[in-house]
Parts: structure tokens; C-alpha cells; sequence
């Protein structure tokens, strides 16, 4: 494993990870080799909590290929004692900690009940303003109320990435409207479901547009030859970027670049 410098625009990045388990940290690393071969260079390990920030920071300080989130998701809101911000904000002094989240809404399934959501994004808001850091957002079925939360503490926060953007033109457009980063998933390449996606991807700010697998989810469904497992890796970003490339009609080198620059204005150098 070589760690690319920050100077070299020769890499993709993938901005959206999910760490497994502690058993399976092994194949995990083996991965990211993998995804170094297809050029895929740095990682941004996503937290859900505070014990997934302080694994994922462990992780960070053994491959310096890596950054992390530290936050908690909106799926994990009932379950946050009253400490997780003061721990939150201890954690987030660490060096490889350039975002706070996993955060926001999500009223697909309300795993955590939409008040406690609520509470718990609008104080992780608070956290990013006061640390510096970029907010690293969720939400799904919950647009309203999110950006309710959003509007009023944009001229405050650093900056705002919205991991895993599902929506339409609209969607699209009101995220933009605030600044945010767009961070596009293999959901794209889903023709059962990603159509209203692929339909905004062109009108994706080029200036802040980031690609990421969210592995081991969303495995993109233009992977050939079709992989026998439907666990997603990074090595698969590339074929995010395909697609990506070819619905905006750019050049694969440009987008690489460009996502390359966003992504280290938004997080910092790693």
C-alpha cells in the first residue's frame, strides 16, 4: 500500500464508506488494496455513531489512505446518551476527522422517532458550526424538514455535503440553492430506480459534485462482469464515474480531477 500525496490528482476518491465489523477489518483492507489498483486512492470512512467514530479513527491512524465522519445517524437518534455531543466534540479534534455526521433525517423507515431525529441532527448542526467542520448529511423522505434545519445555519457552517443524493431535479435543486456538495452513489446506475437521479446528474454544479459507493451498499448495477456477491467495494467507484462522465458529457480525466479538487477543498488535503 502506497499513500498517494496530496499534490497528485492521479486518484479518485471515494467519498462514502461504511466500515465493517472488527472480524472482517482484514478482508476490508484487502479492498482498498484492490481499489488503489483501479486507482481509487482515498477513502472517507463514514461514522454512525460514537463508537463507529472511534473505530473508524483507530482505522484512519493504521492506513493514512483514510479520513472520517464523526457524527451520529439519524437511524441511531433514540439510541444517543446525554453525552454524544461533548463526546462527539472530543472526537472531532483528531486529525482524521474533517466532517461531522453521518447526519440528519430519515423518515423512510423512522428507525428513531422523527422528534428524536430532529433533536439530534439540529444539535450535530450546532457541533459543525461551532468546530468548523463540514456537515456530512443524510436524508431520505424528509426534504422539508431537513432543509427547515439547513437554512438558517448555512451562513454559519463551513460547508455541507449531501452523501448519497437520491433525488430529483428539485431535490437537486434546493440543496443547491444552499451551497451544499452533491455526492452521487451507483444508485444512479439503477434504471429501475434511478432514472429521476440520472435526470439531474447534468445539472450537478461541477464545482461540487463528489462520487462515492457507500459500500458495502448500492452496488452499481453497470459492474461487469455482474460480481456473484451484492456487496459493494470501492474498486467500484470507477464505474460510478462512467456513468457519471457519460451523462455529463465530460471527459473521465476531467471528472476525476475536478471530483479530486472538491473533495479536497471540502474534507482538506489527506
Amino acid at each position: 500500500m502506497t499513500a498517494l500525496q496530496s499534490t497528485d490528482f492521479s486518484c479518485w476518491i471515494d467519498c462514502g464508506v461504511n466500515l465493517p465489523p472488527d472480524n472482517e477489518l482484514a478482508r476490508f483492507r484487502d479492498e482498498l488494496d484492490a481499489a488503489e489498483e483501479q486507482g481509487v486512492g482515498r477513502i472517507v470512512l463514514i461514522a454512525s455513531d460514537v463508537a463507529e467514530t472511534r473505530r473508524a479513527i483507530t482505522f484512519a491512524e493504521q492506513d493514512p489512505r483514510c479520513i472520517v465522519t464523526a457524527g451520529v445517524h439519524p437511524h441511531q437518534a433514540a439510541q444517543v446518551n446525554d453525552s454524544f455531543i461533548a463526546d462527539l466534540k472530543t472526537l472531532s479534534q483528531h486529525p482524521s476527522v474533517r466532517a461531522i455526521g453521518e447526519c440528519g433525517l430519515d423518515y423512510n423507515r423512522n428507525y428513531s422517532p422523527p422528534d428524536m431525529q430532529r433533536r439530534v441532527f439540529a444539535a450535530q448542526v450546532e457541533l459543525a458550526i461551532e468546530t468548523g467542520l463540514p456537515l456530512y448529511l443524510h436524508e431520505r423522505d424528509a426534504l422539508g424538514d431537513q432543509l427547515a434545519i439547513l437554512q438558517p445555519a448555512m451562513a454559519d457552517l463551513s460547508a455541507a455535503f449531501t452523501h448519497c443524493f437520491t433525488g430529483d431535479v428539485e431535490a437537486l435543486a434546493a440543496y443547491q440553492d444552499l451551497g451544499c456538495y452533491i455526492g452521487i452513489t451507483g444508485w444512479v446506475c439503477d434504471e429501475r430506480r434511478g432514472q429521476h437521479l440520472a435526470e439531474a446528474v447534468p445539472a450537478i454544479d461541477s464545482s461540487r459534485l463528489l462520487l462515492e459507493t457507500d459500500a458495502p451498499y448500492l452496488l452499481p448495477r453497470n459492474v461487469r462482469p455482474r460480481p456473484k456477491s451484492r456487496r459493494n467495494k470501492p474498486q467500484y467507484l470507477v464505474h460510478i464515474a462512467t456513468y457519471v462522465a457519460e451523462r455529463s458529457a465530460i471527459e473521465s480525466e476531467q471528472l476525476q480531477r475536478t471530483t479530486y479538487q472538491n473533495a479536497m477543498r471540502l474534507f482538506g488535503a489527506w
